[in-house]
């Protein structure tokens, strides 16, 4: 289909998801995080994700200037299009399984900067931050920021984040834990896609179990999380790609992984 909103596009084995609306600085709007949900339906073979948003922005957030119907409250509203629009798109992306690059360029406000961090791979261009701005506007949270942002930096810098909504420049964001790497910002969008072209040539099913076991582990117990390992090696452990690699163990070669 076409996209009005956001850009799909493939370069080899990896698949680009670009947020394309400028007239709100790449806001979430529901419509757009629609667009993005069929677009992760379209990856097809696609052996990894990049997402960036186009201009200057990655993500201005939630679209404050949604239409409210009549005899609901602004809050009904917002309600409403997390459950229809954009929680199953969040939904979606956590359950891919093949590796997600997030290239961040400019700001990742709002509801953006959660966004941001469902990826595997967070790399940000030197001028970029992140600024969880929903208490700014009256506000509480959502896209994932309440389970995402206190596993990555713990809770008191969580809090920090989500109540004094201060901006976090790149540089503070790796030094908290929060992102992947920082890199010039004329050099991001080649870098992210370096690192998406190097997770495609690799183990994809080993990495689809990988990304499925950390997330689940962040949500259960000791012994669960072992569970969890045994399922992931023994799916990981059947696959072609895994064949392969001990077969060029043998051999003595460089394995050739081919997604399977």
């Amino acid at each position: 289909m076409a996209f009005e909103r956001i850009l799909l596009e493939r370069e080899g084995d990896v698949a680009i998801l670009t947020l394309n609306d400028p007239a709100t600085r790449n806001a979430l709007s529901w419509d757009l995080c629609r667009e993005m949900s069929t677009a992760l339906d379209q990856l097809g073979d696609a052996r990894a994700l990049v997402i960036t948003g186009a201009g200057k922005g990655f993500c201005s957030g939630g679209n404050m200037a949604s239409e409210v119907g009549e005899g609901q409250g602004f809050g009904d509203m917002i309600k409403l299009g997390l459950v229809e629009a954009v929680n199953p798109m969040l939904r979606k992306l956590a359950a891919l399984k093949i590796p997600v690059i997030a290239a961040v360029n400019g700001a990742a406000a709002g509801a953006g900067a959660p966004l941001a961090l469902h990826a595997d791979f967070v790399i940000a261009g030197e001028s970029a931050f992140f600024y969880f701005a929903f208490a700014n506007v009256g506000l509480a949270l959502d896209a994932g920021a309440s389970w995402i942002l206190p596993r990555l930096v713990g809770q008191a810098r969580a809090t920090e984040a989500l109540m004094l909504v201060e901006r976090i420049p790149a540089a503070k964001a790796l030094d908290w834990g929060m992102i992947y790497k920082v890199v010039a910002d004329e050099a991001l969008l080649a870098d992210a896609k370096a690192l998406a072209a190097r997770l495609a040539a690799g183990p994809t099913v080993s990495y689809g179990v990988i990304r499925q076991a950390i997330q689940a582990a962040a949500a259960t117990d000791y012994l669960s999380a072992l569970l969890i390992e045994e399922e992931a090696q023994r799916v990981s452990g059947n696959s072609k790609d895994c064949a392969e690699a001990v077969q060029a163990f043998l051999e003595k070669r460089p394995p050739v992984f081919r997604g399977e």
